[in-house]
This record gives C-alpha cells, sequence and structure tokens, in this order.
C-alpha cells in the first residue's frame, strides 16, 4: 500500500481529491488529508472506510508537519507557496517524495542537489500556470524543430474567468476562483519579456495599460498583460535564442483599464497600513487618497478628474460597481490599502452556487518553415468550464493534472530526480493523454500563413 499525504484542501483541492479517492482502491492508495477544518472532508471520504481520513493540521505545527510526512510515502502540498519550502525540508529529512502545483522557485531549487542525491522527485509545477501551459506547449515547440521550423515568437497567455452564463451585470466580468490576494497583488514589479530581439520592461505602474488583445473562437474577445517574468522561461522551453517571448494573464475587455484606476488610487499598495481605518467609510478612504478639494464637490467627479477619466465612462462605472464612493466601512483595522481592496472585492466577486468559471489558455507559435516560405502562425486555446462554485474549471485544471503526475510518481513511472517540472515527454505526454480521453480537456489548434 502507497500512503499519500494531501497538506491543505482549499478552494483549488476539489478535483484533486476526487481523482485520488477515484483511484483509491484500483492503486492501493491510503490518502490522509490534513487541513486547518477536517470537518467538512470527513462525509466525502466516509465511504473510503479506512482507506481515508482527514486531520487537523495548521502549517505552524512543526512538529505535526514532521509527523505527517514521515508517516506516509508520497506529500502532495497545496497549502500557499510560501510554505513549500517548510514541508520540502521535512521531506528531505524523511526521504520523502513531494508534489505541489506551485513554482519551482529559487528556494525550492536550492534542494536539487540534496533531493537528486537522496534518489528523492520533488515535482514541481504541475497545475494550471504553471504545468499545463509547459505541457502543452512543448509538443508543439517540439513538433516545429522536428519539422525543421525555426520559431521566431511564442506568446502564453491563461486566465481564470467567468464563464459567459454566469457574468450576469458585473462590469468587470470577473470573480474570484483563486487566492483572492494573489488577484489583488498580482503584477507588483516590474514585468520582463524580449520583443523582436530587445528587451521590454514594463513598470507597475503602466501594466495594466500595455495589453494586447486577443480572440477565442466561440468564446470572444480577452485582453493579456505581461506576467512578471517571460525570460526565465526561455532555457526551460529551449528557446534561448528566440526573438520574441512573452508569457501573460487573460482578463475579458476593460478589466485591465478598471484595474489601472485601483494602481493609480493607491488601492493596490500592501506595504504600509492604515491605522485609521477601521472607523473610515469606502468614500472616506477614497477621499483621502485624493487632493484636497472644495467642499461639497462630488467625490466620483473628482475621482474621474485625478485619474483622467470620462466621468461616465466603463472605468468610472466599474469603480462606482464595486461601492467605492459609499458610506459602507471599509472594515478592517489597521490593515494595508490592499488588505481593504481585497476584502470589498471577496464579496462583490464572490462565487455564488450555481456559477460556472472558465479557463482560457491560448498559446501563439510563430516560425519559419524549413522550406522557407511565409511565417506560419499556430494558436493552440484551451477552454474549461466548471461545474459549479466548488468543482471549478480552476479546480479541474489545477488539480486533475497534479493527481495525474502522483498517480505515476507513486507508481515509481517518473524516473527523473531533483527538483523536476514537467517539460519531459515522459512525464507530460500521459497526463496530457489522459486529460483529454477521461476529461476531454484539450486544445484546438489551427494555423494560417503570416502576410
Amino acid at each position: 500500500m502507497t500512503r499519500l499525504l494531501l497538506l491543505g484542501a482549499g478552494r483549488s483541492a476539489s478535483s484533486l481529491i476526487q481523482y485520488l479517492l477515484r483511484y483509491l482502491a484500483a492503486e492501493d492508495w491510503h490518502l490522509t488529508i490534513a487541513d486547518v477544518n477536517p470537518a467538512p472532508l470527513q462525509p466525502i471520504l466516509a465511504p473510503y472506510g479506512e482507506r481515508a481520513q482527514a486531520v487537523a493540521f495548521e502549517i505552524g505545527q512543526q512538529e505535526r508537519l514532521h509527523e505527517l510526512v514521515a508517516a506516509h510515502d508520497v506529500v502532495i502540498s497545496m497549502l500557499p507557496a510560501l510554505f513549500h519550502p517548510l514541508v520540502a525540508k521535512a521531506c528531505l529529512q524523511h526521504q520523502r517524495h513531494l508534489a505541489t502545483a506551485s513554482y519551482a522557485t529559487e528556494e525550492i531549487r536550492a534542494f536539487e542537489a540534496e533531493a537528486r542525491a537522496a534518489g528523492l522527485t520533488f515535482l514541481m509545477e504541475c497545475g494550471l500556470d504553471p504545468g499545463l501551459d509547459h505541457m502543452s506547449a512543448l509538443p508543439v515547440i517540439e513538433e516545429i524543430r522536428a519539422q525543421g521550423g525555426r520559431l521566431t515568437s511564442f506568446k502564453s497567455y491563461c486566465g481564470g474567468l467567468m464563464a459567459p452564463d454566469s457574468e450576469g451585470d458585473n462590469p468587470w466580468r470577473y470573480k474570484f476562483t483563486w487566492n483572492p490576494r494573489n488577484v489583488v497583488v498580482a503584477g507588483q514589479g516590474t514585468a520582463r519579456y524580449i520583443e523582436g530581439g530587445r528587451p521590454r520592461f514594463i513598470p507597475y505602474q503602466h501594466l495594466f495599460r500595455r495589453v494586447e488583445r486577443l480572440a477565442v473562437p466561440g468564446y470572444g474577445e480577452f485582453e493579456g498583460y505581461a506576467n512578471r517574468d517571460s525570460l526565465g522561461y526561455r532555457p526551460l522551453y529551449g528557446l534561448d535564442g528566440i526573438p520574441t517571448m512573452l508569457r501573460g494573464t487573460l482578463r475579458r475587455p476593460g478589466y485591465c483599464a478598471g484595474w489601472a484606476a485601483l494602481v493609480a488610487l493607491g488601492l493596490t499598495d500592501d506595504s504600509y497600513r492604515l491605522g485609521n481605518a477601521a472607523g473610515l467609510t469606502w468614500a472616506e478612504l477614497i477621499e483621502s487618497f485624493l487632493p484636497s478639494a472644495a467642499p461639497g464637490e462630488p467625490l466620483a467627479g473628482r475621482v474621474a478628474a485625478y485619474l483622467r477619466l470620462d466621468p461616465t465612462g466603463e472605468e468610472m462605472q466599474r469603480l462606482n460597481w464595486l461601492g467605492l464612493f459609499t458610506t459602507e466601512p471599509v472594515g478592517l483595522p489597521d490593515a494595508t490599502p490592499a488588505q481593504l481592496l481585497e476584502r470589498l472585492l471577496t464579496a462583490r466577486w464572490q462565487l455564488q452556487p450555481q456559477d460556472h468559471d472558465m479557463i482560457v489558455m491560448q498559446h501563439l507559435f510563430e516560425y519559419l518553415p524549413a522550406d522557407g516560405g511565409a511565417v506560419q502562425r499556430r494558436t493552440s486555446s484551451l477552454v474549461v468550464i466548471g461545474d459549479d462554485a466548488v468543482h471549478t474549471a480552476m479546480a479541474k485544471t489545477v488539480g486533475l493534472p497534479l493527481g495525474m503526475a502522483v498517480r505515476r510518481l507513486a507508481r515509481g513511472e517518473v524516473a527523473h530526480r531533483g527538483v523536476v517540472v514537467p517539460v519531459h515527454a515522459d512525464v507530460y505526454a500521459p497526463i496530457l493523454q489522459e486529460l483529454a480521453q477521461e476529461y476531454g480537456i484539450e486544445f484546438v489548434e489551427s494555423e494560417h500563413a503570416l502576410a
């Protein structure tokens, strides 16, 4: 029997848990789910008898962490990424494999030599983004190379959005399907990419104003903004000399202009605390970010003038819809502006039980064919719709690839040791095949010559 330990059962874990339970008997597994709130898991695990259990666990309980890791064979971490190094250290100490959906950060990569020497696999980036982005792009890159083509541009975008039937009257066309804090502080720091052989940099205050429009057949228009670091992915994909490479995040048109207004107001700043926040209304908080004005001047009009926006335009409609100009209390003492905004958005952008979220990923490849003909553009697009507010598209596309990777790791089918990401065909090919055959999750491709 192989003993699996899942640390964390948050909003992205539902499909992962379903997958692990599906193969519990067939793979002869025992599953322990350790979470700060195990009670909701009990009825889900009850039908599986002694093969599955939920236990209470908080990341601050270091002794408990080591007890749990030592008692299992493979550890899956769905904890917030900042806690992965603690889990990795415990896995090293107790000689256990580790799998997560999170980035292989420099801190995690520092365990490479020790993990490899111990014969351990720390399988990182096996979710959606990162994860499916690598797995789906690399077969296309390898195919173009095998045909003698030379890639001149690779752009990859991904976004967690709302399905068209669940957007309602929300002018942002967006709700939270993953960690709200990550959305609020997204893009802070300068974005780096390469275009036409030249490095490009976008400082945070301009990031959401420099967007690219994309279209996905059957799902309409989107806009993409650049992620923090696209350059680091060139060696990972074997594209060190590619002239253009950019990785970005997708939103519906107009979202980025609205978010740029929040950035310009200072509401995404997480670097200082407002000691007097508890007694403020949202209107008072917004007023505190503006230059002083004559008494009686309408707040919304002052904001529009300060941001140089049309007072009746779409950006102001989005700000007004959030309730920024109301007498509603901000509700948190001694909080940063970003924390206050997160609290407001969590209420406004909350998934309702009947809502369906939507994952959209699109790769754009441009290459010179071997015969010297016109530059070709190949577009590879994925759209996944969630079932409901629990079994979301986000949970599917994060949890299923991770579960499939764990299944193969537990079987001994992953030969790579050390810190591993799914850029090896023997790792990603079976996952892509299972996603397509068992779950209908597959990319649709098209290609045409550029004029």
